[in-house]
């Protein structure tokens, strides 16, 4: 499996749109991922677990 995620792919498996991802970034609520040469953000699935958790205590009820 290809452990680069695009912001989208987060956004799509957390349920939150890339515009919250960025918000939260911009914030410090999740650390800033990685960039490739096109200056494009990517996350590993590291980077993944940690905003899920996040997001668990965020939207916890």
């Amino acid at each position: 499996m290809n452990d680069r995620l695009t912001i989208t792919d987060v956004a799509e498996k957390i349920g939150v749109t890339t515009k919250t991802l960025v918000r939260w970034e911009k914030s410090g609520k999740i650390k800033k991922p990685k960039r490739d040469w096109k200056g494009w953000r990517f996350y590993s699935e590291d980077d993944l677990v940690h905003i899920q958790r996040f997001v668990g205590t965020v939207y916890e009820l």
